[in-house]
């Protein structure tokens, strides 16, 4: 069952429960029951506090005792569905802590605190019911919501896409106690479809890579269909896919490339200019930028690989251009695999676009305490992701190669009214 199923059929239960006959024992099935008495709940809503009568039924066919449910209402908690899912939602889509988060709802909810502020001259009834919604008890939903995206790894997108083309990438966490972690990430470069990540010590092995691609295949990816993979040089990562997938061309991303050549660049310069100073060094130093820079542009920035194999003889030429041709030529199918015809939509950079949305969303990891908690916190961002259409309108510095669609849409599998929030459970 991949995730828009498990969505759809969330969603129907919800609405199963609001047209259920309770005089009908959930337990045996049989109609043999009689009203057993009723209580009253105070639950929480996004508006206020207000009372709701529950009655409770007992059945002469089992002799067991049961209560009417309500699809707003969650069960042994004191606040309904619509603040659950809007206290997830706030935390995930507005990028805030879970602490202003509880501060927001709290006065919303029970009229106090930044209410006041908003509402000068908001008149109080004497018998308003204060709300004390902390960030311990969002943090408690969030990991609930993180135990169903772990239980929903498995086929999660099975059916929805297998990609041929796709891009990995780690990004380093910090936790409360000052423990480092690395976020893995794989995505698919032409849908922007991200699989459920994992969380490892270090990305330096073999296994943690392993580990990735393992979990991918769980949640549906067809690794024998997998044809390209951009990524920077990690060595555990180059490892991993001699060993397992030795099949799988690997582009090396271009932004890497070219902070890595910064250094060698660097390096070219102080040697260029050695011996001189003032206006000469600068005028020295300005040069050689200017040269290997517009030499190393001719091969990274080539059409073709003929074309890039004569910029790089070009590259040679050049005075200071030795040492980097040196390092750049065996990198040069690595760097130019997204130009083949075998690789159509290969991205020439790694995903690195999606850890903008993450920072955002998850900051650095040190809202999570624990290993266990970044992973449910990735899953869950993992899903939010796919789900989230992005915006329609252009910014100044950046626009979207599918305005107004999610992931899912992209990939052929429209979520419709559907969210992530009713993938999760909430």
């Amino acid at each position: 069952m991949n995730i828009i199923e498990r969505a759809k059929d969330f969603v129907e239960s919800l609405l199963h429960l609001g047209k259920r006959d309770w005089r009908q024992c959930p337990y045996c099935g049989k109609r043999a029951t009689r009203k057993n008495g009723s209580y009253l709940r105070w639950p929480y809503d996004t508006y206020g506090r207000t009372p709701r009568r529950v009655q409770r039924y007992w059945c002469h066919h089992c002799r067991r005792t049961y209560s009417e449910q309500a699809p707003d209402l969650v069960l042994r908690s004191w606040y309904t569905r619509a603040v659950h899912r809007k206290a997830i939602d706030m935390y995930k889509h507005l990028g805030v802590s879970q602490r202003k988060v509880a501060e927001w709802l709290r006065a919303e909810i029970g009229k106090q605190g930044l209410y006041l502020r908003w509402y000068v001259l908001a008149k109080l009834p004497p018998d308003v019911e204060w709300c004390y919604l902390c960030a311990r008890t969002l943090g408690r939903w969030l990991a609930q919501a993180g135990i169903v995206a772990a239980r929903s790894v498995p086929g999660q997108l099975k059916g929805i896409a297998s990609p041929r083309e796709a891009g990995v990438d780690g990004l380093w966490v910090r936790q409360h106690d000052g423990t480092k972690r690395v976020v893995l990430m794989l995505a698919d470069t032409v849908t922007g479809l991200v699989y459920p990540p994992v969380v490892a010590k270090e990305e330096e092995s073999a296994a943690s890579w392993g580990a990735l691609f393992a979990q991918a295949e769980r949640a549906g990816l067809d690794l024998q269909r997998l044809n390209g993979l951009v990524s920077d040089g990690a060595r555990g990562l180059l490892s991993h896919l001699q060993q397992a997938l030795p099949w799988v061309h690997q582009q090396r991303c271009k932004w890497h490339l070219w902070r890595s050549a910064g250094g060698r660049i660097a390096a070219q310069v102080r040697a260029a200019t050695a011996g001189l100073d003032g206006e000469a060094a600068q005028q020295m130093a300005q040069e050689v930028r200017d040269s290997l820079g517009k030499a190393l542009h001719a091969i990274l920035d080539a059409t073709s690989y003929p074309e890039a194999e004569q910029a790089l003889a070009q590259l040679r030429l050049l005075a200071w251009g030795e040492a980097l041709a040196r390092w750049l030529e065996p990198l040069l199918d690595a760097a130019l695999m997204y130009r083949m015809p075998n690789h159509q939509g290969l991205s020439s950079v790694s995903p690195e676009w999606l850890w903008r949305d993450y920072r955002l969303r998850l900051s650095h990891g040190r809202n999570h305490g624990s290993e266990l908690r970044q992973e449910w916190a990735s899953l869950i961002w993992a899903i939010y992701h796919n789900f989230e259409p992005t915006q329609r309108r252009r910014e100044q510095k950046r626009t979207y190669r599918h305005p107004g669609q999610s992931p899912l849409e992209v990939a052929g599998a429209p979520p419709g009214n559907l969210s992530y929030l009713d993938a999760l459970g909430v």
